[in-house]
């Protein structure tokens, strides 16, 4: 349970149990919990939906999503800022991206990407939270985190000492390979709803993970985080979008 308490340390505010030490080994291991953890958080948000069930839908998405927000402190909302920064300041340059990147200042470009996958996520909360398509507040953080470990598997860490450098160096493979499995196919037995969720994820994934190569050469922290961020809102708005097909009682259809 170490490496799980570290994981959820690391990507949460949450309390933990006792005082956990997490060194660079410890942060290697517990990579494969990442979307254990992801799990946790979006039974916490679907429980916490439930509560709020009968209030008014919009109030409902604001505070789920609030509660998203808080309970990650806004790690990965920070990584999205700044990989936007570093995108739209660098124009092609490696080493003036990655210097951008260290700035904990957030320019034009990072305040409207992450203002736009907020409002963006919002808006999707607010279809799935009517329909009452619940699943999909679990399925989204969950390969959010899962493809954090993916492009961590694939993707080489371009900046030594930086936040994930002993995630990427020292995780283990088999383990993580194994827990990305597990996942996938979870989601994929969850119904077209869970298809259509992996299928989006992947997609985007591999548009980042190329934009990534291409400008630094690999991955940073921050790409991480607005990886997660994104492949959230696109799981969420997937959802929104293929439930009135593929769920026509439950929408109204």
């Amino acid at each position: 349970m170490h490496a799980f308490w570290v994981a959820l340390q690391f990507l949460t505010r949450l309390p933990v149990p006792r005082a956990v030490s997490a060194g660079a080994q410890e942060r290697g291991r517990s990579v494969p919990y990442y979307p254990v953890v992801g799990l946790l958080l979006g039974a916490l948000m679907t429980g916490m939906q439930g509560l709020l069930a009968g209030t008014d839908v919009a109030l409902q998405s604001a505070l789920v999503l609030l509660a998203w927000t808080l309970l990650t402190g806004g790690l990965h909302l920070d990584g999205l800022a700044d990989s936007a920064d570093a995108w739209a300041g660098s124009h092609g340059d490696r080493a003036k991206a990655l210097r951008i990147m260290k700035d904990a200042t957030s320019g034009p470009a990072g305040v409207a990407a992450v203002t736009l996958v907020l409002l963006v996520k919002f808006t999707a909360l607010s279809v799935l939270i009517r329909e009452n398509i619940w699943p999909a507040l679990i399925i989204a953080p969950v390969l959010g985190r899962a493809a954090i470990v993916l492009v961590l598997l694939t993707t080489s860490y371009v900046r030594p000492g930086g936040l994930g450098a002993a995630q990427a160096t020292l995780m283990p493979r088999r383990s993580a390979v194994a827990m990305l499995v597990i996942i996938i196919m979870a989601t994929l037995a969850s119904g077209w709803l869970g298809i259509g969720a992996v299928a989006a994820a992947v997609g985007l994934l591999l548009v980042l993970r190329t934009m990534m190569v291409r400008r630094l050469g690999g991955a940073t922290g921050d790409t991480l985080g607005a990886t997660c961020e994104l492949v959230e809102a696109v799981v969420v708005v997937t959802i929104a979008l293929i439930a009135p097909v593929y769920l026509p009682s439950r929408t109204g259809g």
